[in-house]
């Protein structure tokens, strides 16, 4: 069969999700990956992601983080995993930073539950960091993680078993606008549908060269490290992000025997070609993250144990894009999200099957539009 209601193009995280919403509400519906399913090439693999309600970025983000965590713990129970980790999430950065100041405005106008406290009391509590006296933190307690891979096969496998069909290995190579829909055109042979979701990430530009927003792809490291004082990592230690004069950076607890995964978001800004790219891991490239261990989780900063690249998809303004293709209304394009986006999936998915198959949605998306790229 080479006709569906819809085709997804890309399976990351946010691809996968759209398969899996489109599934369940019974529709007849393809996703094409070019590599396999939970491939290293993108920006959805490794081992965990950031889950957090107060939203340093923009507190419109807020409404549908809360969507993601109900349909997370959906997933949750049809696929019988845990995904979903809650170990709190602690921000630290001087109050006037990018950081404290949006995640604090983020909270209060959302009434989420938080708790700020000054570098002295923070450090009492986690012993594991160094903070300069004038930084404060906020403790987010309902925010955690997301266990990354085995989230996209969990979206997968409960996509299949209500009909979706998946084609690996598969690269499109145009999207031709048809009269009942689209054509799709892939190494593998033709496929037609009434619509359309990218969802590419790093290969949305090659699609659609001539698309408004002037997508970048930049590439990005993590790093996981020994600490070398292992009972400061013990249980109840926090999810964390830190600005300081290196930067902002993020890190996990350890999960299992990974130690401490830690990276700078945005780390060199480094525009790639997506197939193209260096994937080896540079002493530059731990060096910049080295930088915040030494100075601020010293406990953190012992021997490298493993290290990966990812591809951040930005966009001009940092936020989504979630909308029709001008001149093209049967694509939707779906979110290149600009490295903050894992989290939402289950809630982008609902917006774009919304968007295909009744032409709008109750959800707040006014902020992702294309438009506002002229």
């Amino acid at each position: 069969m080479n006709h569906f209601d819809v085709v997804v193009i890309g399976l990351g995280v946010i691809g996968s999700a759209a398969l899996h919403e489109f599934a369940r509400r019974k529709i007849s519906v393809l996703g094409i990956e070019r590599f396999a399913v939970g491939h290293d090439r993108g920006s959805s693999h490794g081992a965990t992601r950031i889950i957090r309600l107060a939203y340093f970025e923009h507190p419109s983000y807020v409404p549908l983080v809360q969507r993601a965590y109900a349909l997370w713990r959906e997933l949750e129970e049809a696929s019988g995993q845990k995904l979903l980790h809650i170990t709190g999430v602690a921000e630290m950065g001087p109050p006037g930073g990018t950081l404290m100041q949006g995640t604090l405005a983020s909270a209060r106008l959302h009434g989420l539950r938080h708790e700020v406290l000054a570098a002295s009391e923070f450090m009492s509590r986690f012993p594991a960091f160094r903070l300069p006296s004038d930084f404060i933190a906020m403790v987010q307690p309902d925010s955690g993680f997301l266990l990354a891979e085995p989230a996209i096969h969990a979206l997968i496998g409960q996509a299949k078993a209500a009909g979706a069909q998946v084609r690996e290995h598969a690269t499109v190579r145009a999207i031709e606008p048809r009269a009942s829909g689209v054509r799709v055109l892939t190494d593998l042979g033709a496929i037609d549908a009434a619509a359309a979701i990218l969802a590419a990430g790093p290969w949305i530009t090659s699609l659609l060269p001539d698309l408004s927003a002037r997508l970048r792809i930049t590439r990005q490291v993590m790093g996981w490290f020994a600490p070398t004082e292992p009972q400061r990592f013990a249980a109840g230690f926090p999810v964390f992000l830190i600005e300081s004069r290196y930067g902002m950076h993020y890190g996990f607890p350890p999960v299992g025997e990974t130690g401490i995964k830690v990276a700078k978001h945005h780390h060199r800004d480094e525009a790639v070609n997506p197939d193209r790219y260096d994937r080896i891991i540079s002493a530059e490239d731990e060096a910049l993250i080295r930088a915040v261990l030494a100075e601020h989780i010293p406990a953190a900063n012992g021997p490298l144990l493993d290290a990966k690249t990812c591809l951040y998809t930005v966009t001009p303004d940092g936020d989504f894009i979630l909308d029709r293709v001008p001149g093209l209304p049967q694509v939707i394009i779906a979110s290149p999200c600009s490295g903050h986006g894992f989290k939402f999936a289950p809630a982008l998915g609902e917006i774009v099957a919304d968007l295909a198959m009744a032409g709008g949605t109750h959800h707040d998306i006014g902020r992702f539009s294309l438009a506002r790229f002229g």
